[in-house]
C-alpha cells in the first residue's frame, strides 16, 4: 500500500488477556494451533506487511519471559515486547508509550504518524482492511473495523424483564483493527480519567471523548473474530489447516514407473488442491528442490522407487529442515511406496513398519508429519483405480494434520 508508506504505521498489540471465558490454564493468546501459539499468528499477520515499521505485544509481566521465546522460536522481526498494565486500556497506554516516553524504552522508537491498535487473538487479519483504516485515520484521525450485528441487542429491567430492544439494522459491532494518529490517540490515552482507564473498552470511545475525534468506520471482513471460547480454537485451527492446505508438492524420480505415478496422482489431485510437480532425483541434486521451495507450500508427496525403502523421504526431510519451511507450520509429508508384484497378497515385515514409524517419529520432532502410503497393483489397468484411491487418502492426510498418524503405513 503506497499510501500507507508514506508515513511511519506502527502497531500495538494487547496480549495480556487472562483467557477467564476461555476456561483452561493457558490464557488464549497462548494456546497452540498446529503446535504454534495464537499470538504468533496476530504478530506474523502484521509483520508480513512491510509498511508497518513496529509491532509493540502487550504482555503481562509474567508472560515476558515467553513471549521472549516465542518470538526468538519464529524468528518475529521488528517486535518490541512492553509489560502490560492492570486493564486492557492500560496496556495498550503502555504501549503507545515507547514511542513518548524514555522510562518505557530503553530507547525511544520512532514515532509513527498513525498507529493501528489490534487484538493478538484475532490472527487472521488481512493487508487489505488494515490499509483501509489506517488511510482512514490519515483523513479522519481515528478508524475502525465494523461488522453487522449477529443477535438482537436487548435492555433488561432491574426486575430481570425486558426493557427494550435496539433496531438491529440501525447497529453495528466493533470489530478490530482500528487505526489513530498518533497524537490522538496519545493525547486521549493521557487525559484518560482512572474510570475510564480501569473499566473501559473502547479505544474509539476515547477518541470521541478526550480529542474530539470522530472515528470513521470501515465495513469489515468475517475474517476479524476474535477467540473468546474454547470452541473459538477449534474454529480458528480448522482455517489454519484449509490454509495449510492449498497446495501439494509431488515429488518423483526421472525413471519408471515412479514417473508415471507421480504423473497419475498429480492428475488425479489437480482437481482439489493446486499440484507443483518436480521430477528429479533426490540424491542428485537436492539443491534444485531447495530453489523450489517458496515457504507457501506445507505439503509434499514423495514416489519412492522401491518397496519400502525410505531414503528418498528422509532426504526431502531434510532439505526440508534445511529450507526452515517447517518452523511456522507442520509440514505433512506422505511417502509414497509401489508394489507392483504379481502376488496379490500384502506383505511387509514388522522390520519395514518399524522403520518408518521410527524415522517418523524422529521428523515429527522437526515439525515435520510423515505418513506411509503403499499404492499395490498387479497390472496396469488396475492402476488409475489404486491413484485415484491414493489421491483420497493424500487429500484426506493433508486436510486432517494428524500428528498421531504419522508413521502409519495406508493401503490405496
Amino acid at each position: 500500500m503506497e499510501a500507507a508508506a508514506a508515513g511511519p504505521v506502527a502497531a500495538v498489540l494487547p496480549a495480556g488477556g487472562s483467557g477467564e471465558r476461555l476456561g483452561g490454564a493457558t490464557p488464549k493468546q497462548f494456546c497452540a494451533l498446529q503446535g504454534r501459539p495464537l499470538v504468533s499468528y496476530a504478530v506474523r499477520a502484521l509483520e508480513r506487511i512491510n509498511w508497518i515499521s513496529d509491532i509493540i505485544v502487550v504482555v503481562s509481566p509474567e508472560n515476558i519471559e515467553t513471549m521472549k521465546s516465542i518470538i526468538e522460536k519464529y524468528g518475529h522481526k521488528r517486535v518490541t515486547i512492553v509489560k502490560g498494565g492492570i486493564t486492557r486500556h492500560r496496556s495498550i497506554f503502555n504501549g503507545l508509550k515507547v514511542f513518548a516516553e524514555n522510562e518505557f524504552s530503553n530507547q525511544l522508537l520512532q514515532k509513527p504518524e498513525v498507529v493501528i491498535i489490534h487484538d493478538a487473538v484475532r490472527p487472521f487479519v488481512e493487508e487489505d482492511i488494515l490499509s483501509k483504516v489506517v488511510m482512514a485515520a490519515k483523513e479522519h484521525g481515528a478508524a475502525g473495523a465494523i461488522r453487522p450485528l449477529v443477535s438482537t441487542v436487548i435492555a433488561s429491567a432491574p426486575d430481570g424483564f425486558l426493557d427494550h430492544s435496539l433496531e438491529r439494522a440501525r447497529y453495528r459491532a466493533s470489530e478490530m483493527p482500528q487505526a489513530f494518529l498518533f497524537d490522538v490517540i496519545y493525547q486521549a490515552y493521557q487525559q484518560c480519567t482512572d474510570y475510564d482507564l480501569d473499566y473501559g473498552t473502547e479505544c474509539l470511545h476515547l477518541a470521541l471523548k478526550y480529542c474530539k475525534t470522530n472515528a470513521k468506520l470501515v465495513e469489515g471482513t468475517a475474517d476479524l473474530w476474535k477467540v473468546t471460547y474454547k470452541r473459538d480454537l477449534y474454529a480458528a485451527e480448522s482455517i489454519i489447516k484449509d490454509s495449510l492446505s492449498k497446495q501439494v508438492c509431488v515429488i518423483t524420480d526421472v525413471k519408471e514407473p515412479v514417473a508415471r505415478v507421480g504423473f497419475l496422482i498429480h492428475e488425479s489431485l489437480k482437481s482439489q488442491i493446486k499440484v507443483e510437480a518436480i521430477s528429479i532425483s533426490l540424491s542428485k541434486n537436492d539443491s534444485h528442490l531447495q530453489n523450489n521451495f517458496s515457504g507457501e507450500c506445507y505439503n509434499f508427496v514423495s514416489v519412492n522407487d522401491k518397496k519400502y525403502d525410505i531414503e528418498e523421504t528422509q532426504q526431502l526431510v531434510d532439505v526440508l529442515e534445511k529450507s526452515n519451511v517447517p518452523l511456522l507450520c507442520p509440514v505433512v509429508v506422505i511417502s509414497v511406496h509401489l508394489d507392483f508384484s504379481e502376488n496379490v497378497s500384502f506383505s511387509i515385515g514388522m522390520e519395514e513398519l518399524s522403520k518408518i514409524k521410527k524415522f517418523a517419529g524422529e521428523a515429527k520432532k522437526k515439525n515435520v508429519l510423515v505418513y506411509g502410503l503403499l499404492i499395490q497393483y498387479r497390472d496396469h489397468l488396475l492402476l488409475q483405480e489404486r491413484v485415484n484411491s491414493a489421491a483420497a487418502l493424500i487429500m484426506a492426510l493433508i486436510k486432517d494434520r494428524n500428528p498421531e498418524m504419522v508413521g502409519q503405513l495406508l493401503v490405496a
